[in-house]
């Protein structure tokens, strides 16, 4: 349930909600200032205090723009829920195409959003869209957006988004035998090896394509 928010606080709510909304980022400490006519930045970061205490959003430290809405503040807005969107990653050998500065969001189906592993992770998740075919036979098809949340511990079985300087990739993660690869699932692509300078974005929890075509 929502916790006693004050209509000044959820002006600001809105404000929020409509810059990463309208333009893919939260607005500035300077644009909050403006919009609510306040007269100082203190003022600002009071109405953010209050927000984030009450577990309506999340202030990532050192980031000017790292303002957050949390479930709880989608829901006082009556809003679905926005998930990043970090752009293109390929299903077959890296891409370029990767973009992790976030600038364009989607809303998330109600049937997922019920989930409750979708829940614990809603501040900490992404969307991603495959090119390519190599994720075939795991039911990953050329141009589906994929749910993604941010982790650092990954079992082997799980489905990755792994980076290196040449690029992105959707892979199995294997861990066998002593060793550890990304596996496609065609067998038309071959193995790729893990190496030092590779990197894990996260795991794919759900496949927002894929839920849209059992309900079609």
């Amino acid at each position: 349930m929502a916790k006693n928010i004050t209509e000044k606080q959820k002006k600001t709510l809105e404000i929020i909600y409509q810059s990463i909304n309208e333009s893919g980022f939260p607005p500035t400490l300077a644009d909050l200032k403006k919009a609510l006519g306040l007269s100082s930045n203190q003022s600002v970061l009071d109405f953010l205090d209050s927000l984030e205490k009450k577990g309506y959003i999340k202030r990532e430290d050192g980031q000017a723009r790292g303002i957050k809405i949390l479930p709880l503040g989608f829901s006082a807005l009556g809003k679905e829920q926005l998930i990043p969107v970090a752009g293109v990653s390929a299903a077959g050998s890296f891409i370029t195409s990767f973009d992790d500065a976030f600038n364009n969001w989607l809303t998330l189906p109600g049937q997922i959003l019920a989930n409750e592993k979708v829940r614990q992770a809603s501040d900490k998740l992404f969307v991603i869209q495959v090119h390519g075919d190599s994720m075939i036979n795991a039911g990953i098809m050329d141009g589906d957006i994929l749910l993604v949340k941010e982790e650092k511990e990954f079992r082997s079985g799980d489905i990755v988004v792994a980076r290196t300087d040449d690029g992105t990739t959707i892979k199995k993660f294997v861990a066998e035998n002593g060793r550890a690869y990304l596996k496609p699932e065609n067998p038309a692509y071959k193995n790729i090896p893990i190496f030092e300078d590779t990197y894990f974005d996260g795991k794919v929890i759900a496949n927002l394509s894929a839920v849209q075509r059992l309900n079609q």
